[in-house]
């Protein structure tokens, strides 16, 4: 079973649908994700609420299952070195996302997104473990 990081942009388009293919993949495949992930999710709450077409009962209990499948792991888990090799890496893409290329860098996993700048200027500089999320579902 191939295992990702996966980012919180991902994450919040699964909270979003609803969908119940989103649940089979994410039984599927082992995600997991740093803690930085709680505070984007928090940070798009309400967004999450405005955008679903889910009561809040329904996203409540999807919530539930979607974060029953994901490994969340604390800050302290990832090595300086990493985050210093992402921040590099990262300065002139986006830094907000240094937490996600750092485990991705720690743990060798593949960084699964949907922002393509991100991907894009991850690949120009020949980093090869970043996939968009449309890829992944394409080769699944």
């Amino acid at each position: 079973m191939p295992d990702f990081v996966i980012d919180a942009n991902v994450l919040i388009s699964f909270l979003i649908s609803g969908k119940a293919s989103h649940k089979s993949i994410l039984r599927s495949f082992r995600f997991v994700a740093p803690e930085f992930i709680l505070s984007e999710v928090k940070q798009y709450e309400q967004e999450i609420f405005t955008k679903t077409k889910q009561s809040e009962a329904q996203l409540r209990s999807y919530t539930l299952d979607i974060f029953g499948e994901l490994t969340i792991l604390p800050d302290y888990f990832t090595e300086i070195e990493n985050l210093l090799s992402a921040s590099q890496m990262l300065e002139k893409i986006d830094p907000k996302d240094i937490q996600y290329l750092a485990l991705s860098l720690q743990l060798d996993l593949a960084l699964l997104t949907r922002d393509k700048p991100l991907y894009k200027g991850l690949r120009k500089q020949g980093y090869r473990k970043i996939m968009l999320f449309e890829n992944f579902l394409k080769s699944i």
